[in-house]
């Protein structure tokens, strides 16, 4: 069920945390685009009571501040509004060494030292408090409006989350670009780099006085060249493995067992299946699958957690997507693997 943005404005917390900032003019903006969340006051019993189980074992991680636990921190934190202008900035020429469809991915301004900060503490504010109403939540029926609210905070949390992703995209796109070779794409590369922003923008310490910008490019540099370093050795593996096979004993040379433009057309193929997907479909199928830069399957309870969903919502959308792989399989009559 869904309830409006003026019972979204209504909410207010039990007497212990008082949420009298959401009425503040440093959320109006916010409250304008985070519009409507999930209400569970009109869904059965046993659905209710499993989303508290969730909530309750969920682990809501973020960056402790002093300035959280002092009386009125919600009204300091959140007495101004973020000044974001969407706009793209003058310094930046839309098309520039980038596709279209990737280029408007960078067209958020970069941000200056003050919105960073504001950013980063409100966000780590949200989820400190979230983590508090869900520490609390009672195990009784009249748990629903604690539960509203948690998501609620947690949907504020994550929009000022994305408005820092958003900003540092591009240094995600220069970073990666330098590690694209011929055995891996600019495609992999970038899916596992964003991943790598939003673990270092959950990670970061915006109190120590430190730029994110020198923070994030250590940890997605650091990132890419692991995923480089992993994918030379899962390469190794396979030829190691054609080896014990009795390929090169059996007289037939690897590069006729597939060749190397065949699996480029292949790996050419796939990018296109791939890119029919929206991001967060394409990320799940990768790490359920083991495509790209992961070297391991990994189980939907990883991927929930690395999302911040749940293990069935990641159920829906990887059959989701195996649907749509599918039916673009079928209209593009793809070769056989073994084609040549």
């Amino acid at each position: 069920m869904i309830i409006a943005l003026n019972q979204f404005r209504s909410l207010h917390l039990a007497p212990r945390y008082p949420f009298d900032w959401f009425n503040t003019d440093g959320l109006a903006g916010v409250l304008d685009e985070v519009d409507m969340v999930a209400s569970w006051r009109h869904v059965s019993a046993e659905e209710f009571e499993a989303e508290k189980r969730r909530l309750i074992k969920q682990e809501i991680e973020f960056i402790d501040n002093p300035e959280f636990h002092v009386p009125g921190a919600g009204q300091l934190l959140f007495d101004v509004a973020v000044d974001l202008d969407r706009e793209t900035t003058p310094h930046h020429r839309p098309g520039e060494g980038l596709p279209t469809h990737l280029d408007r991915l960078c067209s958020a301004n970069l941000l200056k030292p003050e919105q960073e900060v504001m950013l980063f503490g409100r966000m780590n504010f949200l989820l400190c408090m979230a983590s508090k109403c869900r520490d609390s939540l009672p195990f009784t029926k009249t748990a629903v409006q604690q539960v509203d609210r948690i998501h609620a905070l947690l949907a504020l949390a994550a929009w000022h989350r994305d408005r820092i992703i958003e900003a540092n995209l591009r240094l995600v796109f220069s970073i990666v670009k330098k590690f694209v070779n011929p055995q891996i794409t600019f495609d992999d590369l970038l899916a596992d780099g964003i991943l790598a922003l939003i673990r270092a923008v959950e990670k970061f310490d915006y109190s120590r006085g430190f730029r994110f910008s020198t923070y994030a490019t250590q940890v997605v540099r650091r990132n890419s060249y692991q995923v480089v370093v992993q994918r030379q050795a899962d390469d190794a593996r396979t030829l190691d493995g054609l080896d014990e096979a009795g390929i090169a004993e059996a007289g037939v040379p690897r590069e006729s067992f597939l060749s190397e433009q065949r699996w480029h057309q292949l790996r050419g193929q796939l990018s296109v299946l791939l890119d029919s997907l929206d991001r967060r479909e394409k990320l799940i199928i990768r790490a359920r699958f083991s495509i790209g830069a992961h070297s391991k399957v990994q189980t939907l309870q990883a991927i929930a957690g690395r999302l911040g969903i749940s293990k069935e919502r990641v159920r829906q959308i990887e059959s989701r997507a195996i649907a749509k792989l599918q039916e673009m399989a079928a209209i593009a009559d793809f070769h056989e693997l073994g084609s040549v």
